[in-house]
């Protein structure tokens, strides 16, 4: 797979576990990263005029003049996650590759333990992906779950408390009454929301505190602002 932008490029370059394959980089493309990541690097650059990289990814995609072509990363164990702080966020059919990127982002932006994805109805590693999450794809560990309902029974053997984010719900999501807690949270598709069997999985149902009216947020945005609120104390 075709890695793109300097942000998730640097990260792939400093991930010990990233098999990587070719890098490609214009003239400023190499100074920007090298300012990110000083060398030397894993793998040694390919000076290429951007109109090649163009013709490789397609014009449309914004690549910022960096190139890295790698393995996808091998799947991390769900007991070995679960050893790692923080909340875990689960996507119900979450399909878009740019919503599920940034959604890593945020996770990693406020500690999150780890975000779980479906293995059907779910985005495939992709450059599109990496690009959106900025570097977390790196960091933060994405898992896929055969069965989402099962890994949430799962959570909750491993004492975690399973709150889906749902509009409809009649309690808003409160961080301080939640903190004696640890929470998995679950997020579904937009538009559809949260399948009914996920819903009658989870623990409790909430909704985020919006008090200028608006119905709904795009899930990346809900995912961010559930985080901040899981982590406010008071």
């Amino acid at each position: 797979m075709w890695l793109y932008g300097t942000h998730a490029v640097a990260a792939a370059l400093a991930n010990p576990h990233r098999r990587l394959r070719r890098l490609m980089l214009t003239e400023e493309a190499e100074a920007a990263l090298a300012a990110r990541l000083p060398r030397p690097w894993a793998l040694s650059a390919e000076r290429v005029e951007r109109a090649r990289i163009d013709q490789l990814l397609g014009r449309e995609t914004v690549h910022q003049g960096a190139a890295l072509l790698a393995d996808p990363l091998a799947p991390p164990v769900l007991a070995q996650v679960l050893e790692r702080p923080g909340p875990v966020l689960v996507l119900d059919q979450v399909a878009d590759p740019r919503n599920v990127g940034a959604i890593l982002r945020a996770a990693a932006a406020f500690a999150a333990a780890a975000v779980i994805g479906q293995d059907r109805h779910a985005p495939e590693e992709t450059g599109a992906l990496a690009k959106a999450a900025s570097g977390a794809l790196e960091t933060m560990p994405f898992l896929r779950a055969v069965n989402l309902a099962r890994t949430l029974v799962a959570l909750k053997a491993a004492g975690f408390w399973v709150v889906g984010l749902d509009g409809a719900a009649r309690q808003a999501l409160s961080g301080p009454a939640l903190r004696a807690r640890r929470v998995a949270l679950v997020l579904g598709a937009e538009g559809e929301g949260l399948r009914r069997l996920t819903r009658e999985t989870c623990d409790e149902l909430a909704a985020l505190p919006m008090p200028g009216g608006m119905e709904s947020l795009n899930v990346s945005a809900a995912a961010a602002v559930a985080l901040y609120e899981l982590g406010r104390q008071g």
